[in-house]
């Protein structure tokens, strides 16, 4: 699994936006870096439902959310484009 397409942003609490490849060839997009009270995390894909709460599109596992949130912020601090 990789880490692509990542843009930072500097939205609060979002500091980027970034797609997933995994080593099948499938790309995931739609994912969020979000520094959380614990340090910085991924956000899944989520969509606005009609109950104007927003629902993840995407699930996985405590295993494969932390794995991701760990790429995602080695990813971000490897960076050195900047804010954009």
């Amino acid at each position: 699994m990789t880490i692509e397409n990542m843009k930072k942003v500097d939205w609060e609490k979002i500091k980027a936006f970034f797609d997933i490849k995994t080593e099948e060839g499938f790309t995931m997009k739609g994912f969020k870096l979000v520094e959380g009270v614990n340090g910085m995390f991924a956000g899944f894909p989520s969509q606005k439902g009609k109950d104007n709460e927003y629902h993840d599109t995407i699930w996985a596992d405590r295993e494969i959310k932390d794995h991701v949130s760990s790429l995602a912020v080695k990813a971000y601090e490897a960076d050195d484009d900047g804010i954009v």
